[in-house]
C-alpha cells in the first residue's frame, strides 16, 4: 500500500508541474516529425562542373551521364580546371570532373585515359562519396565490359526494399525518446526535492529504499510506454512504416531500455547536490552512450578500442535488437542474446540506484 501512495505522488507532482506533461507529449512528436528528415546519411545534391578538354562525341556522352545521375546537380561546364577550382575554394561546387584532351583517341585505341577527379574535401564524407559515385560512372563509360558486367547483375533488397533511410533511422529514434524521457527526468527528480527540501519529509518516514526508488522508476515506465505508443503511431499516420516483427518484442525492449536510465538517473541523481550537477553528469554518459551505440555508423568501423565498450553499451543492444524487430521481423530467437544483456546490465543499474541511496541525505 505504502508503494501504491508513493506512485501516485510522483504523478501528482508530474501533473501539477506546468512544463513536464506538455514536454511528454510534445517532445516524441517533434522527434519524429522531424529528426527523420534531418537525420540523413545518404549523400546527394552533389554540385558537379566538368571541364572537356576533349570536347568530342565520347566526352560529351560522359558529360550527359554525370548529369542524368540523380546524386548530382549538374552546375554546366568550365573551361579550364583552374577556373573551376576558383569556384570550388568558392563553394560553388564539391566536384569538378576534368576529361584530357585525347579522352576519345585514347578509348578508340585501347588505352585507359586518366579522368581527374577534384573533389572539395571539407565535408570528408560529401566529397568522398561523391568521388566513389562519379568513379562508378566514369569507370562504365571507360570500361564497357564492365559495364556490360554490371548490367547482368541484378540486386534483391530483402528489407528495405525502398532504399528509405527513415526505416534504418526511425527504431533508433525509439531510443534516443526513451533515453531523453526516462534518463535526464528522473536525474533531475531526487535533486530537484533536495533543494526543495522536501525528501526530508522522506527520510524521516519508515518508508524502505526499495519501495522509495521502485516509486521513483515505476511514473517513468509508464511513460516510457506512451512515447513508444506515441512513435509507433507517428511512424505508421506519417511515413506510412510499420514494424515487421512483434510490437510485444518492441515494448519489451523499450521496458529494458528505461529501466536502465531511469536507474542510471536515479544513481547520478543520488550522488549529485545541484540540478546542474545532474544534467552535466547525465549528459556525459548519454552522449558516449549514443556516440559509441551503431545509431549512427556502423560499430564495427570503430577502432578496436572503442568497439569493445559495446559489449557494455545497453544503447548497442537495444539499437541493434529494435532494427532486427522493427525492420528485420526478426523473433525472440534472434534478439534474445540482446534482452538477456539488457536485462542484465539494467538489473545490475537498478540495485546501484537502491545502494546508492541514503536516507539520511
Amino acid at each position: 500500500m505504502t508503494l501504491k501512495y508513493l506512485i501516485q505522488k510522483e504523478f501528482t507532482q508530474i501533473r501539477r508541474n506546468a512544463f513536464l506533461p506538455r514536454l511528454i507529449v510534445a517532445f516524441p512528436i517533434m522527434i519524429m516529425c522531424v529528426m527523420p528528415w534531418v537525420m540523413n546519411m545518404e549523400v546527394k545534391n552533389i554540385k558537379v562542373a566538368v571541364v572537356d578538354n576533349d570536347r568530342s562525341t565520347l566526352s560529351q556522352q560522359l558529360v550527359h551521364r554525370i548529369e542524368a545521375s540523380s546524386y548530382f546537380i549538374f552546375k554546366g561546364q568550365k573551361s579550364t580546371y583552374q577556373a573551376a577550382v576558383k569556384e570550388i575554394e568558392k563553394s560553388q561546387f564539391d566536384i569538378v570532373v576534368v576529361i584530357p584532351q585525347d579522352y576519345s583517341r585514347d578509348l578508340a585505341n585501347g588505352r585507359q585515359p586518366q579522368v581527374l577527379i577534384a573533389a572539395n574535401a571539407v565535408n570528408g564524407t560529401k566529397g568522398s562519396m561523391g568521388s566513389a559515385y562519379l568513379s562508378q560512372i566514369v569507370t562504365a563509360h571507360v570500361n564497357p565490359d564492365m559495364n556490360a558486367l554490371q548490367s547482368r547483375v541484378s540486386s534483391l533488397f530483402l528489407y528495405n526494399k525502398n532504399l528509405n533511410f527513415k526505416l534504418f533511422m526511425i527504431p533508433a529514434l525509439f531510443a534516443i525518446v526513451v533515453m531523453l524521457m526516462t534518463g535526464f527526468l528522473p536525474a533531475l527528480n531526487i535533486v530537484g526535492e533536495k533543494e526543495a527540501g522536501t525528501i526530508e519529509q522522506i527520510n524521516v518516514t519508515p518508508v524502505n529504499k526499495w519501495s522509495f526508488i521502485l516509486a521513483k522508476l515505476i511514473p517513468y515506465w509508464i511513460i516510457a510506454l506512451f512515447v513508444i505508443t506515441v512513435c509507433l503511431l507517428l511512424a505508421w499516420g506519417v511515413y506510412g512504416i510499420t514494424s515487421k516483427g512483434s510490437l510485444a518484442l518492441i515494448y519489451l525492449l523499450a521496458m529494458l531500455l528505461a529501466l536502465f536510465f531511469s536507474s542510471l538517473g536515479l544513481i547520478i541523481s543520488n550522488y549529485s547536490d545541484t540540478m546542474q550537477q545532474a544534467i552535466f553528469v547525465m549528459w556525459f554518459f548519454v552522449v558516449m552512450m549514443l556516440l559509441l551505440s551503431g545509431l549512427f555508423t556502423p560499430t564495427r568501423s570503430m577502432p578496436s578500442w572503442a568497439y569493445s565498450t559495446t559489449y557494455v553499451n545497453p544503447m548497442s543492444y537495444f539499437v541493434d535488437a529494435m532494427r532486427t524487430v522493427f525492420v528485420r521481423g526478426g523473433g525472440f530467437s534472434s534478439i534474445w542474446h540482446q534482452l538477456l544483456a539488457l536485462l542484465g546490465i539494467s538489473s545490475l543499474m537498478a540495485v546501484w540506484a537502491v545502494v546508492s541511496y541514503k536516507k539520511n541525505s
